[in-house]
């Protein structure tokens, strides 16, 4: 069995489902009207919205106060009755985004015993990217006294074959359909099926035999290498903490069998890499208030950096003028793992902040100031994605991003935390 599996899943009945779902709490988090106006075009209806806590609102206000009406919201929409529980679920979703492509996914759980983020971790689901603990603590303030949880978080699975959750699509008619609504603020739209038990059956035994040992060793020419099925996508820090709180509950209660305890698991979709709905985009970086000329020559040295052509290359950026190098001495399969590596050991000496950076123009721009200086690093290949993890442990903070924040998962399923 994987860690992946069926899950006793909440859905509101007689709801406006477009109000109900809500983006992600780790989106627009420097734009609080993004959220002031979602809030008034929900107004008192029924939403997720009331369920999650938005984390532009982390740094500012009572935190504990809305922590508090979260929890209560939790309690009031159980007391209603509004909703319904589908026990021992699958769900096959599609998400049409804003630019018209689908992407397809399923819902259900994931067994927090087969996952650890720590750096160089074997276990079946692992972190991607370098999980930062800090952002832990507040998210696990929600968590603890939580009756229910929703869920942001999309888990890739390296399904080249399409075995998985492409072949429900032709079987989707025959299912039961559970919800079909536009979503808010660019969101595009969902819809979302039942599976019924043969093709639920079928789905976790295609996920049995994609996480064998001998598919996975012969997919990725290794031996003796411990199996990762899943990897994840967006949500890390959510999934880090269902783990903690888990592993919380387990040190309180010392002896107790919570081997089938609802927080062993967390709620998730999984998503097929192999989606063309999921385009990564590389994650540029900027370096202000820095000694830019003493920086060059630690990099250059540090990695080799030239002109000659190489496998990894980076584009620096001095007052928007751009210059192609490359890396002769990697420190990482990525190239923007060797340049973190490399800043990361060199910053604390020379001087200058990092500021992780969308697109290339705004880098081209933010270059122009003095003592800044900005490195354009290329997009990562999907299917360099697996093989790194496996090879390198999570890469560095900040190495992607699947798509624009409007295509980020909405919360829509929820699930009993507590028995």
């Amino acid at each position: 069995m994987t860690a992946f599996r069926a899950a006793d899943i909440l859905l509101p009945k007689n709801t406006d489902m477009e109000k109900w779902a809500a983006v992600a709490c780790d989106q627009y988090t420097s734009e609080p009207q993004y959220w002031a106006e979602l809030r008034e075009l929900i107004g008192d209806a029924p939403s997720t919205l009331d369920l999650i806590l938005p984390e532009v609102y982390l740094g500012e206000g009572d935190v504990q106060g809305r922590i508090d009406k979260i929890h209560q919201a939790m309690k009031k929409y159980i007391a209603q009755g509004i909703f319904e529980e589908h026990k021992d679920a699958l769900i096959y979703l599609e998400r049409t985004q804003n630019d018209g492509k689908v992407r397809a996914g399923l819902v259900g759980c994931i067994d927090l015993e087969e996952y650890d983020y720590s750096k160089g971790s074997t276990s079946q689901v692992r972190a991607t990217e370098a999980t930062v603990v800090e952002r832990i603590p507040p998210r696990l303030k929600v968590r603890r006294g939580a009756d229910i949880e929703l869920t942001h978080i999309m888990i890739l699975i390296d399904d080249e074959g399409r075995g998985v959750i492409e072949p429900l699509e032709a079987k989707k008619e025959g299912f039961k359909k559970l919800y079909d609504t536009p979503l808010t603020k660019k969101g595009g739209s969902i819809k979302g099926w039942l599976l019924d038990e043969g093709s639920k059956a079928a789905v976790l035994a295609a996920l049995d035999k994609l996480g064998s040992k001998e598919v996975f060793e012969a997919k990725y020419g290794l031996s003796d290498t411990p199996v990762l099925l899943y990897a994840m996508g967006d949500g890390n820090h959510s999934l880090a903490t269902a783990k903690a709180y888990y592993e919380e509950l387990k040190a309180a209660n010392p002896g107790k069998d919570l081997s089938n305890h609802p927080a062993r698991y967390a709620l998730c979709e999984i998503v097929n890499l192999h989606s063309p709905a999921l385009e990564f985009e590389a994650i540029h970086r900027i370096v202000t208030n820095t000694d830019v000329s003493r920086l060059m020559t630690a990099l250059t040295d540090k990695l080799a950096l030239s002109d000659k052509e190489g496998v990894q290359k980076i584009t620096v950026v001095e007052k928007g003028a751009h210059r192609d190098l490359y890396i002769q001495k990697p420190l990482s399969k990525l190239a923007v793992g060797s340049l973190q590596a490399a800043l990361d050991e060199l910053l604390p000496e020379i001087g200058g902040e990092v500021d992780y950076i969308h697109g290339a123009e705004v880098v081209d721009e933010l270059s122009k100031k003095d003592n800044a200086i900005g490195f354009i690093l290329p997009d990562m290949g999907k299917d360099e994605l697996f093989p790194t993890v496996i090879a390198d442990g999570a890469l560095p903070r900040k190495t992607f991003s699947m798509g624009h924040a409007w295509d980020k998962r909405y919360y829509m399923e929820a699930r009993r935390i507590t028995e």
